[in-house]
Order: structure tokens, then sequence, then C-alpha cells
């Protein structure tokens, strides 16, 4: 894993986006994966190395995320700021095509920059996120978004079991690799979720209304793979099924049993996303 970082330019100045690398920096068949909204690069570390023989992986820390730099004003925490971000990290890697594998907002950041004319999105993985989002899923999201603050490790890996039951079926390692990648150590010694509190702030000031993309979506061309956890209550089953009602092209692997959003660790999900993107190898 090799880490990088670039300047990007939000409305008050310039911040510091950092990302991880894992692949020849020479191969052009770059896969881009990005995160969910509360969450990290480092969520992809399973994943990226699976992918990394035969791709150049970038997992980015979006802003107010993991090692990235906080954004001031919180209203800038938009995805209109982090498709600007994501656009400037597209042209440090010097490609014209990228594979995009985006978990939950991750994947709306795609979805946004895939519907654009002459996108450089190739192809569209998306995890248990779709076009439209309800407003009860985004409220509930927004109450745990909180500057929540741990003694020891194992009081945030506990917090992290309870938040998150969809990643149940990680080993002990993968649940305290997560605990580890998911603190910061503040300078009392207490540890703190690595994010931005203010996050919650934006998201309070919007989650009132549901995520309505559907008109974004019908102008997406490339080939696209929809991941679904069948309990989410963020990609809901109507929306999925309207997803594949308008573009019945879509590949769509249902996780029985799991909300959201997938962990992308188990390796039924890695060998699904590596087949999925070698079938549009030569695209």
């Amino acid at each position: 894993m090799r880490t990088e970082s670039i300047k990007a330019l939000s409305g008050t100045g310039f911040h510091r986006l950092v990302y991880h690398e894992w692949g020849s920096a020479e191969n052009d068949r770059v896969v881009v994966c990005v995160h969910g909204l509360a969450r990290n690069s480092r969520d992809f570390d399973d994943l990226a190395q699976a992918l990394a023989r035969d791709y150049r992986v970038v997992c980015p820390d979006i802003a107010g995320r993991g090692q990235s730099d906080w954004l001031n004003p919180p209203a800038a925490y938009q995805i209109p700021q982090y498709m600007n971000d994501m656009v400037t990290l597209l042209a440090r890697l010097n490609v014209d095509k990228v594979d995009w594998v985006g978990t939950s907002m991750g994947g709306l950041i795609g979805i946004c920059l895939a519907a654009l004319p002459n996108s450089p999105i190739r192809s569209l993985l998306l995890n248990d996120i779709g076009p439209f989002v309800p407003s009860a899923a985004l409220q509930r999201i927004a109450a745990y978004l909180e500057d929540r603050r741990f003694d020891s490790i194992e009081a945030c890996e506990a917090w992290l079991r309870q938040t998150y039951p969809a990643l149940g079926d990680l080993s002990a390692r993968q649940w305290r690799r997560l605990a580890q990648t998911s603190t910061r150590v503040l300078a009392d010694g207490e540890l703190a979720l690595h994010y931005d509190p203010a996050i919650a702030e934006s998201l309070r000031l919007t989650c009132d209304e549901d995520v309505d993309l559907w008109a974004l979506w019908q102008q997406i061309a490339c080939p696209q793979m929809l991941i679904w956890g069948e309990e989410s209550d963020v990609l809901l089953t109507e929306t999925v099924a309207r997803m594949g009602a308008e573009n019945p092209a879509m590949q769509l692997l249902s996780l029985p049993g799991i909300g959201h959003a997938p962990s992308l660790m188990d390796s039924q999900q890695i060998e699904a996303v590596v087949a999925w993107l070698r079938t549009h190898q030569h695209l």
C-alpha cells in the first residue's frame, strides 16, 4: 500500500485529500473505490489486495474522513464538493477511464459522475446504494453520527459491532483492524471516530428530504453492477426493481439477511466484484 495526497479546492480554500494505492502505478487499468458517509478508504483493504494483481487500485479518503482534511464551513460536505475533489484526483492519476466501486455515499458520487457527458467512469459498481434514498434512512444515519469518544480500542470495536450489523460475518482480525482504522487518538489519549463530527450537522440540514437521482440514473450508459443487502433500509426493494427495469443489463448480487451496507470484506463479495470487473476488462 502506498499513501499519496493531492490538494483540492473548496469555496474557502485548499484542502488535502489522502488516498491509498495498491498495484502497479504504471497500470492504466484503474479501479477507484470510494467509501460511505462515515467510513474511510481503509474499508477497502481486503478488496484492494485482491484486485491489485490486475489493477491499479486507488482508495481516497473523502474530505472530512480518515487522513484527509476537514472542511469549513460544514455546509461544504455535499456531493458537488466531493465530485470536484474526485475530478482533481482523476487528473492526478492521469488516466482517461476508471472503474468505480462505490459504497453508499461513494456510490452516489459515482452515479453523479457517471451521468455526465464524456464521463471518465468506464463501469459502475454500486454497493447497497441507488438513485433513491428515503429520508427515514438518512435520519437513522444522522442519529449515530455523533462526536463519540472511547477509552479503548475494544470499546470502539464493540460500538462498531453494534452500529454496523451488516458487517457481522467479519473475522475477529477484521473487526480489530476496522476499529483501528476507524479511530484517531486525541491529545488526552481518548479515541474518537476518524471523521469530522460536523458531517452530522450537514446531514441533518438535508435528511428530511429523500435523495432522488432518477433523472441522473437514466443518463448512465456504462455497464453497472449492484450489490444489495436485502435487509437494507437505504436501498429499498422497489428501488432495486426499478433500477433493473430501467437497465435490464445491470448485474445484481442479492445478499439475503444483510442490511446496509455489505462489507466488501467477505470472500464471496470480493470474488463477485473481481469476477464482474474482469468481464469488462477489455471495454
